[in-house]
């Protein structure tokens, strides 16, 4: 039940945030299309690369559920309150961010080693922003049911206890390359992911299939993973999905089924920073993000530049499977040798 609540709440945040973006009334105060551009960058900067900092203080104050609680009820704030447009955004931008991750580690210390839930939690933010940014009317009505998941989420936290966080063994030494090199390779895919146009893209038929495709793989992976294995998973996700998003993108069905393709991967890379760091979940949930923006950034700036993209997004893709192959490989070894020296240390 908090697994479910946590994802309706993604979803309202992440449209309520863009509801405050895009409203109307706001976006007709703004002084052009430039000043609109700058408010949407500096709120996905606060939303994003501020979480590895709110995780690293989530993992020391541990009060997951109020700080979505809080952050939830700033957003709504952010919405209705008669402010100005820069307060208003970043209201909701650091707002987002702290959801984002007291969510995540709420989905993280519950999701027992497995990413189906993982994906159950990040894929409705998806549907929430393309509805906030094509009909922020919608605002009130987000505004409202957010409110109501504020209130909600603490009891049902505390009717879901997380087990006894997992402590790794002092002597053993934490494979720190691994979450570095799975959170350099997200911020590579998605700069491969961005660099491409989809010409198609130009109506509300087309936004809403686009989302619901990247819906159905950020759910479908992680499931798709528990059954199949990390590598296997990955391996046909990214392989696939490079090709039909570098050389389709000109075509709608062969675009939307090589984002489905690719969003099957990011319930895996969130379960491998996480399995590397377990001490940690806040920081492992909020590292990946950190990278997602800035490789989103330049990949767009890459795009009105005119860079041709083929052969950027093979070689991003590339990247992100072989960080996920290593990196799944990488941890096998050092659960093993755990394992190993703790069987001896028990036998002695």
């Amino acid at each position: 039940m908090l697994l479910l609540l946590n994802s309706m709440a993604h979803l309202l945040v992440d449209g309520l945030c863009a509801a405050v973006l895009f409203r109307p009334v706001w976006a007709a105060c703004a002084d052009s299309k430039l000043r609109m551009l700058e408010m949407i960058l500096l709120y996905n900067t606060l939303a994003f690369s501020t979480q590895c900092v709110v995780g690293q203080a989530a993992d020391r104050l541990r009060r997951h559920s109020l700080a979505a609680s809080l952050s939830m009820l700033l957003i709504v704030l952010g919405f209705a309150l008669p402010l100005g447009l820069v307060f208003r955004v970043c209201l909701v931008g650091m707002g987002n961010s702290v959801f984002h991750v007291a969510g995540g580690v709420m989905t993280l210390e519950r999701c027992e080693d497995k990413a189906g839930k993982l994906g159950v939690f990040v894929a409705p933010g998806v549907i929430g922003l393309t509805l906030g940014s094509l009909w922020p009317r919608l605002g009130t009505l987000f505004a409202i049911l957010l409110a109501l998941c504020a209130f909600a989420v603490i009891p049902l936290e505390k009717r879901s206890p997380a087990p006894p966080k997992k402590q790794r063994d002092s002597g053993e030494r934490q494979p720190l390359l691994v979450p570095l090199l799975l959170a350099m390779a997200v911020g590579i895919r998605a700069l491969g992911g961005s660099v491409v146009s989809f010409p198609w893209n130009g109506s509300a038929a087309a936004a809403l299939l686009l989302s619901a495709c990247v819906f159905a793989g950020k759910t479908a992976g992680g499931f798709l993973c528990d059954n199949i294995g990390a590598k296997r998973t990955a391996a046909v996700s990214m392989l696939s999905a490079a090709i039909l998003i570098a050389f389709c993108s000109a075509w709608e069905i062969p675009s939307l089924i090589g984002q489905l393709l690719l969003n099957l991967s990011m319930p895996i890379t969130l379960l491998l920073i996480y399995r590397a760091m377990p001490e940690a979940p806040g920081f492992s949930f909020g590292l990946a993000a950190s990278f997602l923006w800035p490789g989103t950034i330049l990949g767009r700036f890459l795009n009105q530049a005119g860079t041709q993209p083929q052969i950027l997004v093979l070689i991003t893709f590339l990247f992100g499977l072989a960080g996920i192959l290593w990196a799944e490989k990488r941890l096998k070894n050092h659960n093993h040798r755990e394992n190993q020296n703790g069987i001896e240390r028990s036998t002695f």
